[in-house]
């Protein structure tokens, strides 16, 4: 099943493949049992999972680092680029850390900012209100940014591009869903630290007019 999973990951169009590989055993407290830095020569999923070959156990968990391609809005200057941004998978065999999968889920991954799926500033999925109306901002360039998205076409093509990412995303979770033998009591579970219900707010950011 891993190779599996790791055969969804969307790679980066131009940083394609794993570009680090951590390997443990029994908890997070031991030191890795493998290490490779392979920025020169990033991996494809089946090179990872025959790298490993036996020293992956039961009690393993296997932690990568990649790269995938988002729309990235510099705040400072108004402007999008597509960029690669960093993906951290993580892997949890069954009795890893006496079965943290229960809580953290066999395979896990760290998209990035969160902004590149909510946007900045709370513009976006809260009622469709747009920047009028709402509290001061607090830095100037918050100010700024806020100002600029007055304009409705400005405003337009912020939404459309945080959409694209959302998208990507969603691609990204049909995938998985479509390789990977997923239990319905679990499936896939979407979160982040600053907002209650992650996936509740991707929702009304697709949907906002």
């Amino acid at each position: 099943m891993l190779l599996q999973f790791l055969s969804t990951v969307p790679f980066s169009r131009v940083r394609p493949g794993f570009t680090q590989l951590v390997l443990r055993a029994v908890d997070m407290a031991e030191p890795p049992i493998i290490e490779r830095d392979l920025r020169s020569a990033p991996a494809q999923p089946g090179a990872i999972a025959e790298s490993l070959g036996e020293s992956l156990q039961m009690d393993s968990a296997l932690e990568l680092e990649a790269w995938w391609d988002l729309w990235v809005f510099d705040i400072a200057t108004g402007l999008w680029a597509e960029q690669p941004q960093r993906l951290e998978i993580l892997c949890h065999a069954p009795e890893f850390e006496d079965g943290m999968w229960r809580d953290a889920g066999h395979f896990s991954a760290g998209l990035g900012f969160e902004h590149l799926f909510t946007g900045h500033a709370g513009l976006l999925g809260n009622g469709g209100s747009g920047p009028a109306g709402r509290a001061a901002p607090q830095h100037p360039a918050e100010e700024e940014f806020l100002r600029r998205m007055t304009d409705p076409a400005r405003l337009h093509e912020y939404a459309e591009r945080t959409r694209e990412n959302i998208r990507r995303l969603h691609a990204w979770m049909q995938r998985i869903a479509e390789e990977l033998p997923l239990a319905p009591q679990r499936g896939i579970v979407l979160a982040s630290e600053g907002e209650e219900d992650f996936e509740a707010r991707l929702d009304a950011i697709e949907t906002q007019d």
